[in-house]
C-alpha cells in the first residue's frame, strides 16, 4: 500500500504545472524567418565585426529587429521593442554603436550580452532583450523565431 501512495504523491508532485516566471510580459514571441543577404547595401554593415543593424520591416519581430556580428561569423540578433513596457509610440529602441536605448525611459541594453546596462535598484524586475535566433550560411544571415 506505501508503494502505491508513494507512487501517487510522486506523479501528482510532477504533473503540477510549472509558472515560467523568466516570460516577458509586455512582448509577444511571435513566430517569423527573414533572410539579410550580406550583399545588399542596406545589410553590409553586418560583414565587419562589431557593427549592428536595425532591421524594420514588418515582417520581423514586433518592432524590428536588431542584428550585430560578434565575429567570426556568428552573429545575434535581438527585439528592437523596448522589453520593459508594452509596445507603444515610444518603446522602438535607437540604436548607437553596440548599444541601444529606449527613448521612453533611458534604459540602454548592449547588443553583444542583451542586458539592460543600467538597471534601476528599486527592487523591481527587469527584462533584458528578447533574444532571436540568428543563422549564418553563405552569405545570408536568417533571423527567425
Amino acid at each position: 500500500m506505501k508503494p502505491i501512495l508513494a507512487l501517487l504523491i510522486l506523479g501528482v508532485f510532477l504533473s503540477c504545472d510549472k509558472n515560467n516566471s523568466d516570460r516577458n510580459p509586455y512582448l509577444q514571441e511571435i513566430s517569423f524567418r527573414f533572410p539579410l543577404n550580406l550583399n545588399l547595401p542596406l545589410y553590409s554593415p553586418l560583414t565587419n565585426t562589431g557593427n549592428a543593424v536595425y532591421i524594420g520591416n514588418t515582417a520581423v519581430g514586433t518592432r524590428g529587429v536588431f542584428v550585430i556580428n560578434t565575429g567570426f561569423n556568428s552573429f545575434l540578433a535581438w527585439e528592437a521593442s523596448c522589453p520593459n513596457h508594452a509596445p507603444n509610440n515610444c518603446s522602438t529602441m535607437n540604436l548607437k554603436g553596440q548599444t541601444v536605448t529606449c527613448s521612453c525611459e533611458g534604459y540602454e541594453y548592449n547588443l553583444f550580452t542583451g542586458q539592460l546596462m543600467n538597471r534601476p535598484d528599486d527592487g523591481k524586475r527587469y527584462h533584458d532583450l528578447l533574444f532571436y535566433q540568428a543563422t549564418y550560411s553563405g552569405n545570408t544571415v536568417i533571423i527567425s523565431n
